[in-house]
């Protein structure tokens, strides 16, 4: 049995780890961590624990449906259809045909790729099936790359993605697509191969910004962490007990890191460039809060600094770094954690609107050409999508979060197979989570829209709290310091573009509740200005309705309220 938890979804109320205790654990206060690779012996308690979840976070990998065959391909096999509400009939409707005998080509074989996958067999579609992966390995999740796996608590098998069907597809693992031909409809790859489509999805997402010196770049004890090797690595290089760990750059990679050298009793310095750790996602005011967390758990954190260069021994083994600061530092393994570049280099020549910022879409994930006209036949979703966002003041935002892999590959696989009537727009409202020092930070919306921030729940003091960001006098983000169950809160009221601050009052309310800057290096965009209501819950509910400002029309708090007042605790 293979399990992969939503922590997007989850909310900490740990009835996983009453009914499966071996499998699942509650970290600190709430953060979840759970075995994804449990014995036979758990699989009774595992399967009583995902029924159970009050969110429904835990998904299992299911054998594959009756009359299928495990690796197989092709239009020929029998598959199993759901009954999802809103969902075209494979039959009835036009693109049937497509459906029963088409060719789609799905290049990036992670966990976009894979549940655009499944979800395109859930949508009827029989045809052939192709999966393109640059690494050699089956789908796995990566947020365990710099926790679990790191921690040694995983082994790289443990991170492989369950398997929710059989997609009968055709898997080119560990060969990269170099280039693609729209005319002729053929994806070009490494080992000189071609493969034809009728529809494509381009899903490459992202690997890691190295280390700009190449020669420093090479030294022993100097990588990036992406990829299950990298994370095997670096699990091997502090399994020897370096003197100190160097980590360059204090974003979410570069702080799960330091917490995991300080959680193995390992002296760690973090150098970051800007005011506070995760100033990008966070801003400078809840930044400096995560700031407090490191130094109150032992880490030699350092703002403000860069570093200026990486000395090696003669054998090329890592010794020093020289810090901005006039400081030099004695290390044997430096994490270079300098943020993503997105995969796009073998879209070059392609005719798309590509470039180091992704590749450009509609809001039902089709790709844009380079004249700024939208394709049909291809479709982009994951880290490398970047999309209008109708709540951000239709921004192109490319969300790098694994919440939203999944959500836009569901509309990307349903809109493939779908006539223009009954396609989907990606209004998902953009999640992340993370763990640090027993903490766990989780975010709604998008908090660097903002330009103010208030705590109006919980204490600091205490690392438990409630940000809610808001832009020019309305909400845009949450982010909660081990206080996830408050998000759903917050929620519709982002997507209601409720009143900021929040003017209501609620259980543990903080004691200083005032706006304060957000404290973001640039200041939002003006084209922010667009105010946009979203409704509707499942993916074929979802729409957005823009309002007039001009002519009096305001957003209704009404229907957020009645929500908010659901939950547990709300006036």
């Amino acid at each position: 049995m293979r399990i992969v938890v939503d922590l997007t979804k989850c909310q900490g109320y740990a009835q996983c780890a009453f009914l499966a205790p071996d499998v699942f654990t509650i970290q600190g206060d709430e953060a979840l961590t759970y075995d994804p690779d449990p014995d036979d012996a758990q699989g009774t308690k595992v399967r009583r624990a995902a029924a159970a979840c009050p969110v429904q976070a835990i998904r299992l990998e299911q054998p594959p449906a009756p009359g299928t065959l495990d690796g197989q391909s092709g239009p020929d096999m029998a598959y199993q259809t759901s009954t999802r509400p809103g969902m075209s009939d494979p039959v009835l409707n036009n693109g049937g045909a497509f459906k029963k005998t088409g060719r789609i080509v799905i290049v990036g074989a992670s966990l976009t790729g894979l549940h655009a996958a499944e979800a395109l067999r859930e949508e009827g579609f029989t045809g052939s099936l192709t999966l393109i992966g640059e690494e050699p390995h089956e789908p796995y999740d990566r947020p365990p790359l710099s926790k679990q796996l790191l921690a040694g608590a995983f082994r790289s098998a443990d991170t492989s993605l369950p398997q929710r069907r059989d997609i009968g597809a055709t898997w080119r693992l560990g060969v990269a697509a170099t280039s693609l031909n729209l005319a002729t409809k053929q994806v070009q790859l490494a080992d000189g191969n071609r493969i034809g489509f009728d529809k494509l999805l381009i899903a490459t997402g992202l690997r890691s910004r190295p280390w700009p010196n190449t020669a420093e770049a090479a030294l022993a004890g100097v990588l990036t962490l992406r990829t299950q090797e990298d994370s095997a690595t670096l699990r091997h290089l502090l399994a020897g007990h370096p003197r100190r760990v160097l980590v360059i750059g204090a974003g979410f990679i570069g702080c799960e890191v330091a917490s995991v050298c300080r959680e193995l009793g390992l002296q760690v310095t973090v150098a970051e460039a800007g005011p506070a750790p995760l100033v990008a996602a966070l801003g400078g005011t809840i930044g400096a809060i995560a700031g407090e967390l490191q130094l109150e758990n032992g880490v030699d954190l350092r703002c403000g600094v860069r570093v200026t260069s990486l000395e090696g021994d003669a054998t090329g083994q890592l010794r020093r770094a020289v810090l901005s600061d006039g400081t030099t530092l004695e290390v044997d393994v430096a994490v270079a954690a300098l943020g993503s570049v997105r995969n796009v280099e073998w879209l070059a020549d392609s005719g798309l609107a590509c470039g180091v910022w992704g590749v450009a879409c509609d809001a039902g994930c089709r790709a844009f050409d380079a004249n700024g006209l939208v394709t049909d036949d291809v479709f982009v979703a994951g880290d490398i999508a970047r999309a209008p966002q109708p709540m951000y003041g239709y921004q192109y935002l490319a969300v790098e979060h694994w919440g939203n892999a999944i959500s836009q590959a569901e509309v990307a696989a349903h809109n493939m197979v779908s006539q223009e009537t009954e396609r989907w727009p990606h209004l998902a409202v953009p999640k992340f989570w993370s763990v640090q020092f027993g903490t766990e930070i989780k975010s709604v919306g998008v908090p660097s829209a903002a330009d103010e921030v208030a705590i109006v729940q919980g204490s600091v003091a205490q690392r438990r709290f409630l940000a809610v960001y808001g832009y020019k006098g309305r909400i845009v983000a949450a982010v909660a310091f081990n206080q996830n169950k408050w998000l759903d809160f917050y929620e519709p009221l982002i997507e209601q573009a409720a009143p900021f601050p929040p003017a209501f009052h609620h259980v543990d309310e903080a004691t200083h509740a005032d706006p304060v800057p957000a404290g973001f290096k640039a200041a939002p965009s003006p084209t922010q200005d667009a105010t946009v209501v979203v409704t509707g819950h499942d993916p074929n509910e979802r729409r957005a309705r823009l309002t007039n400002p001009a002519a009096g029309e305001t957003p209704s708090r009404r229907p957020a309220e009645s929500a908010a007042r659901t939950k547990e605790g709300s006036p």
